[in-house]
């Protein structure tokens, strides 16, 4: 790994963005290395986290200039799909950190912008600096944020994605805490690490297919246009939750509060 440091810690895979000159600007090496890094981790049925963080005091300042420079290159030589797919490539970075089982916690700091912006909306928790700044700047340079916007939506509604990608204005992490952006904001890093792991505690204290199986049934939730979805939903919500009774974590969670005693995923 070139773009990324990755270390174990308890239940969580600690993912750090390590491009500190490139204010940790994301190129195709490091959604490769990403990608490769969230597919290990979530083999690994010990871990329950992936903690996503940047380096030298900044989450991402959006997408690496090479790596477009690169397809302007291959569009001049006649490759006329080389930006689809260098934008495309993006994209799935942020489907499969969205749908991920593991649960995602983001911890922001610094410039959170364009594609950063965008990675962060795919975290489940997501916890800023106070000096944390947020911007969606693709407009001002003649793009759209074509992989982000779905996310953003989905993360901040409609209306708040409107004014933040229509402007391309910044704003600050007290903002981004009341339109939902992000879950907390603290002081420093002494905070930023102490809320971490917080978040941590909390986490091992749920059962880690309860964990996966609820989160999937959050995401199959969202954006239900009709009865007809819900009750699609709600019925495999039955299944899943039928299956995760009847299985050991339901059995030892059951007899843990008969017991008055910590079930064995939390010692």
């Amino acid at each position: 790994m070139q773009t990324i440091i990755s270390e174990r810690q308890g239940i969580a895979q600690i993912v750090t963005l390590n491009r500190p000159q490139q204010r940790n600007a994301i190129s195709l090496q490091m959604v490769d290395e990403l990608l490769q890094q969230l597919e290990l981790a979530e083999q690994d049925p010990a871990l329950r986290a992936l903690v996503l963080r940047g380096s030298g005091g900044n989450f991402c300042a959006g997408g690496d200039i090479g790596d477009m420079l690169t397809a302007q290159q291959s569009a001049a030589d006649g490759d006329s799909d080389a930006f689809y797919r260098l934008n495309r490539r993006f994209g799935e970075l942020l489907q499969q950190f969205n749908r991920t089982p593991l649960v995602v916690i983001a911890v922001l700091d610094g410039a959170v912008m364009g594609g950063g912006f965008g990675l962060a909306c795919t975290a489940d928790i997501a916890i800023a600096t106070g000096n944390t700044k947020f911007a969606l700047p693709e407009t001002r340079l003649g793009l759209p944020p074509a992989q982000i916007a779905p996310f953003v939506v989905r993360r901040v509604g409609l209306s708040q994605a409107r004014r933040l990608a229509l402007s391309g204005a910044t704003v600050d992490a007290q903002l981004a805490l009341a339109i939902g952006l992000v879950h907390q904001v603290v002081d420093g890093q002494d905070g930023l690490e102490q809320a971490v792991e917080s978040q941590l505690q909390a986490i091992r204290a749920c059962a880690p297919n309860a964990l996966a199986t609820t989160k999937q049934i959050l995401l199959a939730s969202a954006n239900l246009p009709g009865d007809e979805e819900l009750s699609m939903v709600l019925d495999q919500g039955a299944q899943a939750f039928a299956a995760a009774i009847q299985s050991h974590e339901g059995r030892e969670g059951a007899r843990a509060f008969v017991e008055k005693r910590a079930a064995e995923w939390q010692s």
